[in-house]
């Protein structure tokens, strides 16, 4: 059998987590599924995947073989589209990841724009709390907020967003507001779990960094409910300015101990591919980077 059919059936199965999903997605029949999963590990000499009567996952040498696979049927498109032009229409599926907030409030729009745009395209969109590995999860392309790890990833700025303490006018009227890191520990705090900023908050006042441990009266699974109970009253909550950015402002929210934020953290559109980015991931990062930049929330400076 021919190898890229080969490496595409087999990154399918992998992808899908089995035979019927991943013949589904082909449009194969599960038997041919099964033997050219069985002429690719016959061809290797390896065991590819594991087989129970209701799972199937990758083995060590499967999970590396499928990474490389992936690269290599990229490569392949690329080289394809490289070769019918760039000014071809994007067309095919895209898969994008972000933080859950951003990527409802700056990501979608832009998600609705493009296959708005180009009507032979879609788009996978995926939003969740935590770092996604591109290459291992099989996205192509993500939005990324703070430092960047080195890697082979590239990378895209397009804006800065800062750490801030907020809280609802009504607390900050009674309960006043804390001028240090130290003073935190007199009032009421709200953290989300589901942040990567931990157990204790770090500050920055003219060069100086503190850290202070924190015990929050409440902790939260998503940072929209942090936000929801500032909002109400009853404390104060570390985000990431675009949150609430609205909410700024509306006057809902108010900012506390500005002078001890910390240095914006860089956002950046990521992606995984090399130096023939394929025309439909292209025309998605051109276009949600132009209008992340002209968003006044992620106070970007060209």
């Amino acid at each position: 059998m021919d190898q890229l059919h080969l490496m595409n059936v087999f990154v399918a199965v992998v992808d899908e987590e089995g035979f019927a999903a991943a013949s589904r997605k082909l449009k194969m029949s599960p038997p041919a599924v099964t033997r050219a999963i069985s002429a690719l590990e016959n061809q290797l000499g390896v065991q590819l995947l594991v087989r129970t009567t209701r799972h199937v996952r990758a083995t060590d040498a499967g999970l590396q073989y499928a990474e490389d696979a992936r690269r290599i049927l990229q490569s392949v498109e690329s080289a394809n589209e490289s070769v019918a032009g760039v000014n071809q229409t994007p067309k095919g599926k895209i898969s994008i990841t972000a933080p859950v907030l951003f990527g409802q409030q700056y990501v979608m729009p832009s998600v609705t724009q493009y296959l708005q745009q180009y009507s032979n395209t879609q788009v996978e969109a995926v939003f969740v709390d935590r770092v996604v590995n591109l290459m291992e999860e099989g996205f192509d392309l993500g939005v990324r907020i703070g430092q960047l790890p080195d890697s082979n990833m590239r990378a895209r700025k397009v804006g800065e967003v800062k750490l801030i303490l907020v809280a609802s006018p009504d607390y900050i009227a009674l309960h006043g507001a804390p001028k240090s890191p130290k003073y935190l520990e007199e009032h009421t705090l709200i953290a989300a779990s589901s942040s990567s900023l931990g157990k204790g908050w770090r500050f920055l006042k003219n060069g100086e960094k503190v850290y202070q441990r924190i015990q929050p009266r409440l902790w939260v699974s998503t940072n929209q409910s942090a936000i929801d109970a500032a909002k109400s009253g009853f404390g104060i909550t570390r985000v990431i300015s675009y949150q609430v950015a609205n909410d700024l402002a509306s006057g809902a929210l108010q900012t506390v101990m500005e002078k001890w934020q910390p240095e914006p953290l860089p956002i950046h559109i990521i992606h995984r591919e090399g130096h023939r980015t394929s025309r439909k991931v292209r025309a998605f990062i051109d276009l949600l980077a132009n209008n992340l930049k002209k968003t006044s929330a992620l106070d970007w400076h060209s």
